[in-house]
């Protein structure tokens, strides 16, 4: 069976376009060489210091700048499937096309897996679950557009910074057509060099952004537990009440004089574990998104032709994954929580 003429054209045509963007990439890297970008981890700030009246002093940062974008992003996408949603209920169809098609697509599947777990707790749990890995994945994705990393502010560089050279490529009127060379070792007043922060820098290599995450999701796995037990569910954590009936034991043996003192020592230890999930949520996803973007400066920097798009699709499988696991470890924390609650109810009821 063979290709048809015009299917035949468009596979020509793209062909074309691919070589015209590799000669243009060759021929852009040999007049202006690639150069690293500054890596550091702390993210930079994009304004001055602001005095708030309730926070105090205050920076806008370029990671701030990507987590309002990706709000943005997703409270757009929610109107888009609402307004998609009652055109499709004013017409009568059940079949949703489009953007809501898509939507429907990637959360019905993540809310069969929340019903299957938690269960009883799946109402509480879905929300938060669907939300923190929407929210994951689309900053993790970020890193995959233009510009992200790339665009941003040139500014005088001062002592102590890192600075980079400029060299003038050609003048449009009166405004000259500059490019970044290369690094020096350091800024010094009067040297010529630049500094470079960009607009926009993937809210995931920000570690105060993973662990507000990390904060949210470990707090409402205990909230969960404390709305499924009630104030019982504290001495998962605090469990002194061995202690207090060992007083007025009148004989005690060896394991009734131990048993209260393990169960002080297991709560502490359950204690000890939640906040090891915080460190462990937070720097999880930092770890993995900040590496994969200084892979992604340094292959862009080494081969800028082609190569780095293959990394870019490695970094979108990563990104993917990383905002499944930080959602499915919330859930999995929270349906815990709430199993402990039945665990002893069903206890109490065979006793």
């Amino acid at each position: 069976m063979g290709v048809a003429p015009q299917t035949r054209r468009r596979i020509g045509y793209h062909r074309w376009l691919i070589i015209l963007v590799i000669v243009l990439s060759v021929i852009a890297a040999r007049a202006v060489a690639p150069v690293t970008p500054h890596i550091q981890v702390p993210a930079e700030p994009l304004t001055g210091e602001l005095v708030l009246p309730v926070l105090g002093p205050f920076r806008l940062t370029n990671t701030m700048v990507a987590t309002l974008l990706a709000d943005v992003v997703l409270i757009g996408l929610a109107l888009a499937v609402r307004r998609s949603l009652a055109r499709a209920k004013g017409r009568g169809d059940a079949m949703l096309g489009g953007l809501a098609g898509v939507m429907e697509a990637i959360v019905e599947p993540l809310h069969r897996l929340v019903e299957t777990t938690a269960g009883r707790t799946a109402r509480t749990a879905f929300p938060w679950v669907a939300t923190i890995v929407l929210m994951v994945l689309v900053v993790n994705w970020m890193e995959l557009f233009p510009g992200v990393d790339s665009i941003g502010v040139i500014h005088e560089a001062h002592a102590g910074t890192p600075a980079y050279e400029v060299r003038e490529l050609a003048r449009l009127g009166s405004l000259p057509v500059v490019a970044i060379t290369g690094e020096q070792e350091s800024g010094s007043e009067g040297g010529g060099g630049v500094g470079f922060v960009p607009f926009v820098r993937v809210a995931s290599t920000d570690l105060n952004f993973t662990l507000a995450l990390a904060l949210v999701a470990v707090v409402m796995s205990q909230v969960v537990g404390l709305r499924a037990a009630g104030p019982g569910y504290l001495k998962k954590f605090f469990n002194f009440g061995g202690l207090a009936k060992m007083l007025f034991q009148p004989t005690l043996g060896p394991f009734g004089l131990l048993t209260p003192f393990v169960n002080v020592f297991v709560g502490v230890l359950e204690l000890v574990a939640e906040f090891a999930k915080i460190i462990s949520f937070s720097f999880r996803l930092f770890g993995n998104v900040f590496a994969g973007s200084v892979l992604l400066f340094v292959i862009g920097s080494l081969v800028p032709v082609m190569v780095q798009s293959g990394f870019l699709i490695l970094e979108m499988f990563v990104g993917l994954v990383q905002a499944l696991v930080f959602g499915i470890l919330t859930l999995v924390f929270m349906t815990m929580a709430a199993a402990s609650h039945d665990a002893q109810g069903q206890k109490h009821d065979t006793a």
